[in-house]
């Protein structure tokens, strides 16, 4: 999709989702290929592990799952040769819900890292796209 269009400007956005069923939580981390202005498209992956004992811990993990993924994408465009490509992570948290008190330290260190970080409403990634699978 990039190489057909080495013009056109892309947009990669990686978001993790989780749900919890019987002891198990099952995370689902979605990048999302958005070529501006003509659309995109997504790729996602399951991982089912024990379920965590807090909603703190799920939440650290569904970040460290979408900032793993950002990282392994930056050394693949890297070893492709390109260099200009903005990526953003997308977390599953907002100011209005359960996860109000993860948000600044959950942002700080995903900003700390290097990435832009989007929160809900504006967390597609995570919150419409992986949301999707879970």
């Amino acid at each position: 999709m990039m190489a057909s269009a080495p013009a056109d400007l892309f947009s990669i956005v990686v978001g993790t989702d989780s749900q919890t069923y019987y002891g198990e939580a099952e995370y689902v981390t979605a990048i999302v290929v958005h070529r501006v202005g003509k659309g995109g498209r997504y790729f996602w992956r399951r991982v089912v592990e024990r379920k965590p004992k807090t909603l703190r811990d799920r939440i650290w993990r569904e970040a460290w799952l979408s900032y793993e993924t950002a990282q392994a994408l930056i050394e693949a465009f890297k070893n492709r040769g390109i260099s200009d490509c903005r990526l953003e992570i997308h977390v599953d948290i907002g100011r209005g819900g359960r996860t109000r008190e993860l948000v600044e330290e959950v942002v700080g260190a995903i900003r700390g890292s290097g990435f832009f970080v989007r929160t809900k409403p504006e967390a597609y990634a995570a919150s419409v796209v992986a949301d999707k699978h879970t």
